[in-house]
């Protein structure tokens, strides 16, 4: 099975692509392997001489699944308006195997990574607080809703933020709808700890994704994403601990 964007279409013929070249070719560079998934580079040359970045990632056996339901994420969140990167191509192959391939943003870096260099977090306060409020008011959670995850591009125009990683992202359940909610704010909120964030503005935050949304009692939400915010704090020491290769930045050259 083979779905290719329309977009993508003509460079993919050029290629005569097949399924099985994502796991085949010899310029689809691996740059982290984990149990689960594997990360690659694939830099495609155009005929005009340009050059097409996608990151792929590769599913092994019995993970079929995975990739419909990232492609899916996709669709979904781009239909709603919440902004992303581009699906370029995904499939799955006869024996189990699956991928996904998204365009570069290129332009774009981790907020988390533009932080640490010394980008002011003021900048990215209101640009990521709407985008994580636009998620959910389209009904969906992330699960993986770190400050790795905003991609963005700081110019003269402005902030432009982008939503990535869509391998988690689900439509809200009609029950425990707040605890989906919470812990995707506790997972941002986590994130913001070891940066050069103050407490004033992890509250500013907050109180903007609130007003976006409309939630009540911001006293009462921070202090249960505190709360989860401390128990993400264990378990990803001991996930450090297990796989301590899992969070490799994704390359930028």
């Amino acid at each position: 099975m083979l779905h290719v964007a329309d977009e993508f279409a003509p460079v993919f013929a050029d290629l005569l692509f097949t399924a099985e070249m994502v796991f085949q070719h010899p310029e689809v560079k691996p740059w982290r392997t984990l149990p689960d998934r594997e990360n690659c580079l694939w830099d495609i040359r155009r005929p005009d001489g340009s050059t097409l970045r996608l990151h792929v990632k590769r599913y092994p056996q019995g993970r079929r699944r995975v990739a419909r339901q990232e492609a899916d994420s996709f669709r979904d969140l781009r239909q709603a308006a919440v902004p992303t990167a581009k699906l370029a191509a995904w499939g799955t192959l006869a024996d189990g195997r699956s991928f996904v391939m998204i365009q570069d943003l290129a332009g774009f870096a981790a907020a988390d990574k533009l932080i640490a260099a010394g980008t002011p977090f003021e900048k990215l306060l209101i640009p990521t607080a709407d985008l994580a409020a636009s998620l959910h008011n389209a009904g969906f959670h992330h699960r993986d809703l770190y400050l790795c995850h905003f991609f963005t591009k700081v110019g003269d125009g402005g902030v432009d933020v982008r939503l990535i990683d869509m391998a988690r992202v689900r439509r809200l359940p009609a029950l425990l709808t707040r605890r989906w909610i919470v812990k995707d704010l506790a997972q941002f909120w986590y994130s913001t700890l070891a940066l050069p964030i103050t407490d004033p503005q992890r509250d500013q935050w907050l109180s903007r994704y609130a007003q976006q949304t409309g939630a009540a009692d911001i006293d009462r939400l921070r202090r249960a994403v505190e709360r989860k915010s401390r128990s993400i704090a264990a378990h990803d020491a001991k996930l450090r601990d297990r796989q301590p290769h899992r969070n490799v930045s994704i390359p930028t050259i």
